[in-house]
């Protein structure tokens, strides 16, 4: 069969699917890619010889140049006689399907990687996405989620020929079980304290990711051994910085801007926190996760799925920062609870491994290819 597999920009590839390609070559299938190139493609992608279709897809839904992507992308599909194109990411999986409704000899696979729309999800959220994604699903053949509430949601209100779900996009749990690091070296090159309790958030410093939350909580424990450690960039940065200091928190909160050495950095961390508004299933909670952290997170789709409250870590609503400051402060005074809640999440986490989601989708592959 021949597959393309289409994203907005070629990061959701580097970052999540070249498992999932590689799995459907090693199935005999022949896999293509079509997305914008803003970071640079990955050496592997261009190893199993995929051919890569260079598209102008931009993130923002209304750009003109969405509109040239999709008379590319028809053509390329026709052109290069593709059995199925499989699609990621809310704006080129909208265009893909658009560009399919015609073509009877094409199937659509859609990826979800979390709606828009959610409980709690702004009303313009619902207004603006909730109908087009209803009026696309009739376009597509599998529809395929990662949470379990967008799963109920499209199982129930949509009209896609099949709705699946799969465990999220997969980890590898093989690179941390075999990571060592020195904790006090790596500590020390961090800038942080032998002794300090370190609190870890992964994500970009932006409203959605809601990192003031915690550092409003942790202005509220009044605890000096406490440092706060951010991996992730964002427009907020200077107004976080301005905010701990403002808090009298300038030494205990740590922005380290984009990292790879998150793994690392989750061993040398006590918990991890992670405050979002929004979330599909998080590859950063799942990593901390990997690494045996408790978790004090929002409770939000998504987060709910990896967490259980009071077992893995605590569910606390995102803007409640006594909340967050009252389960920080739990985990702090409660060594034993944290051993519990980390080896907790190191076997919850076994579900969503690289393995068992490739196992899953190999078998809607082969639903698909029996006619099922």
């Amino acid at each position: 069969m021949k597959i393309l597999y289409v994203t907005t920009i070629s990061n959701t590839v580097n970052a999540f699917l070249i498992p999932h390609i590689k799995m459907l070559i090693d199935e005999g299938h022949h896999v293509d890619v079509a997305f914008n190139i803003e970071q640079e493609v990955k050496p592997e992608i261009y190893e199993m010889r995929c051919k890569i279709h260079q598209l102008p897809l931009q993130r923002s839904p209304l750009k003109r140049d969405n509109f040239r992507a999709y008379k590319m992308l028809k053509n390329i599909i026709i052109s290069e006689g593709y059995d199925l194109v499989h699609t990621h990411t809310p704006v080129a999986s909208a265009i893909v399907r658009f560009a399919c409704r015609n073509l009877n000899n094409v199937k659509v696979f859609y990826t979800a990687h979390g709606f828009h729309f959610f409980k709690g999800a702004p009303i313009l959220n619902w207004l603006a996405y909730y109908p087009v994604e209803k009026w696309l699903a009739r376009y597509t053949d599998t529809l395929i989620t990662i949470n379990k509430e967008d799963y109920e949601r499209a199982k129930s209100k949509f009209k896609a020929k099949r709705v699946e779900y799969i465990p999220g996009v997969g980890i590898d749990l093989e690179k941390f079980n075999t990571l060592e690091v020195d904790r006090d070296l790596k500590r020390s090159k961090l800038g942080l304290p032998k002794d300090a309790f370190v609190i870890l958030s992964v994500g970009e410093l932006n409203k959605n990711k809601n990192h003031e939350v915690i550092i409003r909580a942790i202005a509220k424990i009044n605890n000096l051994d406490i440092h706060y450690v951010v991996c992730g960039e964002g427009q907020l940065k200077r107004y976080l910085r301005d905010l701990s200091k403002e808090l009298g928190l300038e030494n205990q909160v740590h922005l380290l801007g984009f990292r790879k050495d998150i793994p690392e950095i989750c061993k040398i961390s006590d918990i991890f926190v992670f405050p979002s508004y929004r979330e599909g299933l998080s590859v950063a909670l799942m990593e901390a996760m990997a690494n045996g952290l408790p978790v004090v997170c929002s409770k939000i789709r998504g987060n709910s799925d990896l967490i259980e409250d009071g077992k893995g870590g605590y569910l606390v609503e995102p803007r409640d920062i006594e909340g967050f400051a009252k389960y920080i402060k739990e985990l702090i005074e409660n060594s034993r609870l944290r051993s519990e809640f980390g080896e907790f999440n190191l076997k919850k986490i076994e579900n969503y491994s690289i393995e068992n989601v490739l196992k899953e989708m190999e078998n809607i592959y082969k639903l698909y290819d029996e006619g099922v």
